[in-house]
């Protein structure tokens, strides 16, 4: 596997770092061949658990989503390792989805990262077997969106104790702030 973008932060990027990243992710080719974009970046952060103080995260665009994976050590190598060890059972579990819907008949994904997204935050966030996964929607809510600021969403959100809040932002753009594991909040918002 061809890494297109290797990127880092408050850490530079040595040439055995590069070397070993892209050994321990050519295994993944295994897995599939329609891996259309890989993204890399470590970093070093200067924080108080030295277990959290080097990062990898790793995103692969493969057709019909996104397999992207978040992995924290105190030494970057055993980062990439743990990285590594997550894409390859997302990919074997993509890959087993992928086939099992091409011998049903159905229609190939098409390409981009729209259409799903497999998202490993950590060792244990993977789907147990995506082979057996079928979604079924139990609920669903229809609300009015109120305009308000980033900053009110998130008091909302906490005021009714859940982990993300779907909102409509001062310029009438809907958003969605979350609860981060690292009890910070996040944004999405549409472009």
């Amino acid at each position: 596997m061809q890494i297109y973008q290797l990127s880092g932060r408050n850490v530079e990027v040595t040439e055995p770092m590069r070397e070993y990243v892209e050994e321990k992710l050519s295994r993944l080719d295994r897995y599939t061949d329609q891996i259309t974009d890989a993204r890399v970046t470590l970093t070093v952060r200067d924080v108080r658990n030295n277990e959290r103080r080097n990062r990898v995260e790793v995103q692969l665009n493969v057709p019909g989503g996104i397999i992207r994976a978040e992995e924290h050590h105190a030494d970057m190598y055993a980062a990439i390792d743990k990285a590594s060890d997550v894409l390859e059972r997302q990919l074997r579990k993509f890959k087993t989805r992928y086939m099992k819907q091409r011998q049903e008949g159905r229609p190939e994904p098409l390409p981009g990262p729209a259409e799903a997204e497999v998202n490993a935050q950590g060792s244990g966030a993977a789907m147990d077997d995506v082979s057996e996964f079928h979604p079924e929607i139990v609920r669903q809510k229809r609300f009015e969106l109120r305009p308000m600021s980033a900053e009110d969403a998130v008091v909302q959100m906490e005021a009714l104790g859940h982990d993300f809040y779907v909102f409509q932002d001062l310029q009438g753009q809907t958003g969605v702030v979350y609860r981060r594991r690292d009890g910070h909040y996040g944004l999405i918002g549409s472009s």
